[in-house]
């Protein structure tokens, strides 16, 4: 008999959280300090949505994915989650980039760019000065027009070497090309220049399972496999169920962690919307997707510290996008875990990320598939070679994941790590307009990607959600 993961769930709650993201979980645990009822439900077998982890034989623990974030994150931990939380966040300083046009190693922070810049790029530092200012009084309302290649060009013409220190990072953290608006670029950018980019010690899992303790003290309901097929709108144009594993709850109201696109035409359905909504939305464009190669070496070995912690390595010339997303690989940024990455393990890890196209991915055959995936572990090793010589006779696991498989686990359309292009946040934004008590929290617009921006949406998109609860008596 199949088991019910919805066992002694109650048959109302006042919000339902769809997915179990940063956003989602960030959202659920404001609500549920808040004082309301709160049901979590979360399709996959683990929480975190992109943030999260698994585990492989011989007491190997992977991060999903590259992450690092800007030291805002652990004011936004401290305040929506915990000072324990906060408290394991720490900065990493070894960041390195090796290409045909340069090679630098930088903490990754205002100062030590402007260094590079001025020193090692010849650029004059008032040049500088001005750029950074320009990126810091960026906001999201601000005008859209001017593309990122516009505000290079305005600053560092013709300096393709200058756009490659400056873009790459940032296109790896979020997908964002040149032809995207400069607001995309400047307000992430900024950001993480205000003092470098930090990540989680103790992985995923430790912070996950901290978030999974700090919700179930504060009455959150959390339920995983349970994938939403319906959320019911009434007559009177507002939410008023889900339904849950083929299960009917009722609710006030309803965050989504999904996919707007998936939220809007796959589980509300076109009908309560307006058309000119829903073609909005149909025009949004969905964000590029990526792959990994998770890579650990067997017990007792390791490689030297002085590789740095995070590595862009490309072997194309000048900043290419379309060279970053082609499956024939020449741009990799390379992840090292340290055993004290993970205090009490003694494992040395790497994890590869390139960005990708899901179409190049999601036609292939089985057969072609499965070569296509080994093609990737191999020459992911011959590239790491260079900084980590005698990989193979080290190395004690290696497996690779697709756009096929983000997609399979996350249900993003297309496989999509940094949700939708820059014109998804209106819709989301507005997607209460439309139907009461409905709220999207999401990497959307690319501003809202990543640690930072998908937990900070949540604390918007919940105080929302309080607003409206309260106006309608909740």
């Amino acid at each position: 008999m199949a088991k019910d993961f919805l066992k002694n769930a109650k048959d109302e709650y006042d919000v339902v959280v769809i997915g179990s993201g940063l956003a989602g979980l960030t959202s659920a645990n404001v609500l549920a300090r808040q004082g309301y009822s709160v049901l979590l439900l979360e399709h996959h077998y683990q929480l975190g949505g992109m943030a999260t982890w698994f585990k492989r034989r011989g007491g190997h623990i992977f991060d999903i994915s590259l992450h690092g974030f800007p030291i805002g994150m652990i004011k936004s931990c401290r305040k929506y989650w915990s000072q324990d939380i906060a408290d394991s966040i720490v900065q990493l300083k070894g960041i390195r980039f090796e290409n045909p046009q340069f090679s630098v190693r930088t903490t990754f922070d205002r100062k030590d760019f402007t260094r590079l810049l001025t020193t090692d790029f010849g650029v004059p530092e008032e040049r500088v000065t001005a750029f950074f200012d320009k990126a810091r009084s960026m906001n999201f309302y601000d005008d859209q027009k001017t593309t990122t290649r516009e505000l290079f060009e305005e600053f560092f013409p013709g300096r393709d070497d200058v756009v490659r220190l400056l873009m790459e990072p940032i296109t790896y953290a979020n997908g964002s090309t040149l032809e995207d608006p400069a607001i995309t670029y400047g307000i992430v950018f900024s950001n993480f220049m205000h003092k470098g980019v930090y990540t989680f010690r103790g992985g995923t899992d430790a912070l996950v399972n901290k978030m999974k303790a700090e919700l179930v003290g504060n009455g959150v309901d959390i339920r995983i496999r349970t994938l939403v097929e319906k959320i019911e709108v009434g007559p009177d144009q507002k939410v008023q169920a889900v339904v849950v594993n083929g299960r009917r709850i009722k609710c006030r109201a309803v965050m989504s962690n999904a996919n707007i696109k998936s939220t809007i035409l796959r589980m509300t359905g076109e009908e309560h919307f307006s058309k000119d909504y829903v073609d909005e939305t149909k025009a949004v464009r969905l964000n590029s997707s990526s792959c990994q190669v998770y890579m650990a070496l067997k017990p007792g070995e390791g490689f030297d510290e002085s590789v740095g912690d995070l590595l862009f390595h490309s072997e194309h010339k000048g900043f290419d996008i379309e060279a970053i997303l082609s499956m024939n690989v020449s741009s990799r940024t390379f992840s090292f875990y340290y055993p004290e990455t993970r205090p009490g393990s003694d494992r040395w890890l790497i994890v590869s990320s390139t960005n990708a196209n899901y179409r190049d991915w999601a036609d292939l055959s089985e057969e072609d598939y499965q070569a296509a995936k080994k093609d990737l572990e191999e020459t992911t090793l011959d590239c790491l070679e260079q900084y980590v010589p005698d990989i193979r006779a080290k190395l004690d696991h290696i497996e690779a994941a697709t756009p096929r498989t983000f997609e399979h686990y996350t249900r993003h359309i297309a496989g999509s790590s940094f949700g939708t292009k820059f014109e998804g946040l209106k819709v989301s934004q507005n997607l209460p307009e439309q139907v009461g008590g409905l709220f999207h929290a999401g990497s959307v617009g690319i501003i809202m990607s990543g640690w930072l921006g998908a937990v900070n949406y949540g604390v918007i998109v919940s105080n929302n959600v309080d607003k409206y609860l309260i106006g309608n008596g909740a």
